[in-house]
């Protein structure tokens, strides 16, 4: 140690304000820093500069700096329990020895001796608004942050509050009470920071804000990547060391275009597909039945921390945070792992739209409106009773779409389907006159809501080649998946709700008077290649009180289950995509619930094994056979054989491949078979069943055409050639060109 000059015992420190002293002791300094931790000053008849050392220990009897080459400097009471010394060996690392009258001494780093952990770099690009790895920098992150002699691990904590007078990091660490942990404002960003050294993995924390109203209020992190177990709310400071071995598969994928290739959805719910499994429980048994049934992809809804479990997962508080109620993040990451490396892709389901009120997460979250707008005929949908985001503030933009990117690039995710995006469209949403706020052009439209669509699909596409977006829009906003370069969008995939209503409401029906809706089964063939449409069976149509498909249908158990086979293939045979949540492939019976599994039971019965063997073949023949998917969007893919037989309650179409290759659809909705009936087709020559729903090894009655049609030479209907067949009852009939 440098010998301390005569007279050192009379040097005179920089004097600090005692008001100053007074903020900095009670946590609500905006930079602690400032006052904390060491600090190079100059002192009256000192020539070198001095090191002051300063530490907030209230209620101590003794502080002493214990600096790293063993030196020990007593540090005196300033005020307000704020302790300072000084050494002339210029900036060193050092721990803080304290000492209380009557309980055990204890000594610790110092928070404030550390340099800032996030760059100038990264607060640039989130005040800008742009920062594309914003999970990088926000939150808490175990590391090593460097000291003046070296590197130490510990927990940096970063938030973004603009309007907070102060915050302090509470937690376990440190009891929650957060006076001694308080950070420092990194500028006119609105970004707060502080190193908390030997906080490890597995520490549970929030923040506390101090408002413009100075009241302070405690929020979960909305940076968090992990998170307690609900109904527990505090964030968890959490770490992955996850070694993916899916490179092929994001290799393949990247490869081709999704949007032109086969693709045949399995929506699930995973805590009641199988209740009790977690994550990594989930991929053998998953893997398997996908296998089995020959899905392409897999979506879950929301795997995003939500404290309601009865939302689904669609209220979310944790955007950044896969649910605990399923295990570790990284146990998220292996199912994915797992299920790429089966062959398999893994879609999820993402709520950017709106937000719940829950007060200790997103909502005011600095006090005030922060993450909604702040007026509330733009903020908040009272029909869900949730906050909607403010889509034109460049940093909540920023957010949701680094949370786009999060999920694909953090957890290889190949696709968002993007919930409810019709209420981000229109400022009306299911608003009364009076309860909206205009654009400024005086329309309905949500200007900023549609950029911020446009931006997120644009730097998902552009950053992770081969994923797709897909929107749940529920009206005709026209070019939902048309490029953003012209205008659209940019997504992907549409949903296509109004096939959805209409061919559920057909099928309702009962076949006497199927006659008169003939329409409801045919009007979608209109505009089906007006977007990139994917055909949903979803979970919202099999809860509160609609019921589970197979209830749908009319008629006895025979025919309803007949009913849903030729239903499915309908699906499966009209141009787009198609997704289907779980329990349909089996008829379940019931209505689904969140609380309960599903009802497996059932598979026992022939019958509906049936149904699931025909899931699995309807999914196998259309792998197989291109012309089902392969023109999917373009109307070259598609010709009507004859779209008018409503008394026959019949539709047939042809899809074809880029090569002309065809496949002939031939849907009978009637109760009866009809024999001898005659239906054009592009050639002679024979033909094969390549499906026919009513097989008895379906559970149908096994009417059909013993696998083969033979078309002759004369015309029918506008085609050259046709063929007598017979159409089972309420079936789907399938037929190629046979080789």
């Amino acid at each position: 140690m440098a010998p301390i000059p005569e007279g050192a015992a009379a040097i005179q420190l920089p004097p600090v304000s005692d008001d100053l002293i007074a903020a900095v002791a009670e946590g609500r300094h905006h930079d602690p820093h400032s006052v904390l931790g060491q600090h190079v000053v100059g002192a009256p008849g000192i020539a070198d500069p001095i090191t002051v050392i300063r530490a907030l220990r209230p209620l101590a009897s003794e502080v002493i700096a214990v600096l790293a080459n063993g030196s020990r400097i007593e540090l005196g009471h300033l005020a307000h329990g704020v302790w300072q010394g000084f050494s002339l060996l210029g900036p060193v690392d050092y721990e803080i020895e304290t000492h209380y009258a009557n309980a055990p001494s204890w000594t610790a780093d110092d928070p404030y001796r550390y340099a800032p952990s996030i760059g100038e770099l990264d607060l640039h690009l989130i005040g800008e608004g742009r920062h594309e790895r914003l999970w990088d920098v926000l939150g808490a992150h175990y590391r090593e942050h460097v000291g003046v002699l070296g590197a130490i691990s510990g927990t940096s904590f970063t938030v973004w509050a603009p309007h907070a007078r102060a915050v302090r990091v509470i937690g376990e660490f440190n009891g929650w009470n957060g006076v001694q942990h308080a950070m420092r404002n990194m500028g006119p960003t609105g970004v707060w920071e502080l190193f908390v050294p030997g906080v490890h993995p597995g520490t549970t924390y929030k923040f506390e804000i101090l408002g413009q109203d100075g009241v302070w209020v405690r929020r979960a992190d909305p940076m968090a990547r992990y998170t307690e177990h609900p109904p527990a709310t505090a964030s968890v400071v959490g770490e992955t060391h996850y070694e993916w071995q899916d490179a092929a598969w994001l290799d393949a994928r990247a490869a081709h275009d999704p949007h032109n290739g086969p693709m045949s959805v399995y929506e699930l719910h995973l805590g009641s597909w199988r209740p009790g499994l977690g994550y990594r429980e989930l991929a053998d048994p998953l893997i398997e039945y996908l296998h089995e049934l020959r899905f392409t992809h897999v979506e879950f809804l929301p795997l995003a921390e939500h404290p309601f479990g009865g939302s689904w997962g669609y209220q979310v508080t944790g955007y950044y945070a896969p649910t605990s109620r399923f295990g570790h993040p990284g146990d998220l990451r292996y199912l994915i792992d797992r299920l790429h490396q089966a062959g398999i892709g893994v879609f999820v389901d993402w709520v950017p739209g709106h937000f719940p009120k829950d007060e200790w997460a997103l909502a005011n979250f600095d006090g005030q409106p922060l993450y909604e707008h702040p007026d509330p005929r733009r903020g908040e949908q009272k029909e869900w009773g949730t906050l909607v985001f403010d889509f034109g503030q460049s940093q909540v933009r920023n957010f949701l779409v680094a949370n786009a990117l999060y999920w694909l690039e953090e957890f290889h995710v190949d696709g968002l389907r993007v919930d409810a995006v019709a209420s981000m469209l229109y400022l009306d949403y299911s608003r009364e006159d009076g309860e909206w706020l205009p654009n400024q052009y005086g329309g309905r439209e949500n200007l900023e809501a549609i950029s911020f669509l446009q931006e997120v699909t644009a730097t998902a596409y552009k950053r992770s080649p081969g994923i797709v977006m897909v929107a749940e829009e529920s009206t005709s906003w026209g070019g939902v998946t048309a490029p953003t370069a012209s205008g659209g969008l940019g997504f992907g995939f549409k949903w296509n709700m109004g096939w959805m209503h209409d061919a559920l409401q057909y099928i309702h029906e009962d076949p006497m008077y199927r006659s008169y809706h003939h329409n409801e089964i045919t009007f979608s063939f209109v505009y089906a290649f007006s977007e990139n449409f994917l055909l949903p069976i979803s979970h919202d149509e099999v809860v509160h009180g609609k019921g589970s498909l197979i209830s749908k249908m009319p008629g006895d158990h025979w025919q309803q289950l007949a009913n849903v086979r030729a239903f499915l293939a309908f699906m499966w045979a009209h141009p787009g995509k198609q997704l289907l949540f779980m329990g349909q492939e089996f008829g379940q019976p019931s209505e689904w619930s969140e609380e309960r599994g599903l009802d497996w039971w059932i598979l026992d019965q022939p019958t509906h094994r049936g149904l699931f063997d025909l899931v699995g073949q309807l999914n196998r023949v259309y792998l197989a056979n291109r012309p089902l998917w392969a023109l999917d969007n373009d109307p070259a893919g598609f010709e009507w054989i004859d779209g008018g037989d409503a008394q026959g309650n019949v539709v047939s179409f042809i899809r074809f491949d880029h090569d002309r290759n065809p496949i002939v659809i031939l849907m009978n909705f009637s109760g009866n078979p009809h024999s001898n009936y005659r239906v054009g087709l592009p050639f002679a020559g024979n033909w094969e069943e390549l499906l026919n729903t009513d097989a008895s090894a379906f559970g149908g009655s096994g009417v059909g055409n013993l696998g083969l049609v033979q078309a002759v030479d004369e015309p029918w209907g506008g085609r050259p050639a046709s063929a007598e067949i017979v159409l089972p009852p309420l079936s789907g009939l399938w037929l190629r060109p046979a080789t």
